[in-house]
């Protein structure tokens, strides 16, 4: 029995195999109503669309009563609906559609990041967005009146204090915990791999040493995707994936592609190969990204290979 759920802000339709369910309200009392009808129903597997913030009690609250829930990309729903001809689109067709999607595909029922986890996503998150928001305001003061430096200026000292404040609160919230502070520091090692990419990893990627080299590549969207069609050879291109890793894992491919000897040496011969510098960076990218996924895997420390220079 499969069940699909539409998540809004307000409310939750939601759909089985036997026909449409009555809406809930995306609240507590609603959700409790749904995870106790899905119990009743016999639902072996619930699936719904990742929808920000909004999607996240409903999951949580059905992980929590051991219904298998799968989260998926709205845009694969998409997809799957239009290619079956259903081309409109009401939160009640939208629960029906989850509903064939979940029976077709099959997706696999991933265990959600507990709270812990989540608390420290939202710590690394909310660093980034001041990190953004600051550069925003050093971009704009560059081209402001003078009549507005000051007020810049103060704008641009908090959000500095605040970057370090969150800083201090990931640092705390690290220590507190000894299997994270183990993986940090043993991400660490890896030349090139500092504390905002190894606590990106930790938080948004919780997968990371449970995969092969190629699944978590093509989770995060480092993994070139072929273009073929008969005698026709497209060039492979990275797309998907989970772009917050990626924006951290680019600006730590730079480093690591001058510092790292293996990094080092992949960049020279790829770029001596004729690639451009930004494929060559997307190589180092991919190849730090695994290195991470074997570290935790086998809880072994960086060693230098023998490379030459």
């Amino acid at each position: 029995m499969f069940a699909g759920i539409d998540v809004s802000k307000a409310r939750l339709d939601w759909a089985t195999e036997t026909g449409p369910e009555r809406a809930v309200a995306n609240d507590d009392a609603g959700i409790a109503t749904l995870v106790a009808r899905c119990q009743a129903c016999g639902v072996t597997l619930v699936v719904l669309e990742a929808t920000g913030p909004y999607h996240v009690p409903v999951a949580t609250a059905l992980a929590a009563a051991s219904v298998p829930v799968a989260v998926v990309n709205p845009r694969h729903v998409r997809e799957f609906a239009r290619s079956t001809g259903r081309l409109a689109k009401t939160d009640r067709l939208d629960a029906a559609v989850l509903v064939r999607f979940a029976a077709a595909v099959r997706p696999a029922a991933r265990p959600l990041p507990d709270d812990a986890t989540r608390a420290l996503a939202a710590l690394v998150e909310r660093r980034q967005q001041l990190v953004a928001m600051r550069v925003q305001e050093q971009n704009r003061r560059g081209v402001a009146p003078r009549a507005v430096h000051a007020n810049l200026d103060a704008h641009l000292a908090w959000l500095t204090a605040a970057i370090d404040a969150t800083d201090a609160d990931l640092t705390t919230w690290l220590e507190a915990s000894p299997c994270w502070r183990a993986d940090e520091a043993l991400l660490r090692t890896i030349p090139g791999v500092g504390p905002q990419l190894a606590r990106t990893l930790l938080a948004h990627v919780p997968e990371l040493g449970t995969l092969s080299r190629r699944a978590v590549a093509s989770l995060v969207g480092v993994a070139p995707h072929a273009r073929e069609s008969g005698t026709w050879r497209g060039p492979r291109s990275c797309w998907g994936g989970r772009a917050r890793v990626r924006a951290v894992l680019y600006m730590a491919a730079v480093t690591a592609s001058r510092h790292n000897p293996v990094l080092r040496a992949l960049y020279a011969r790829l770029r001596a190969a004729g690639k451009p510098a930004k494929v060559a960076l997307v190589a180092c990218m991919r190849r730090l990204l695994v290195l991470c996924n074997h570290l935790r895997k086998t809880q072994q420390r960086w060693q230098a290979p023998l490379v030459a220079t």
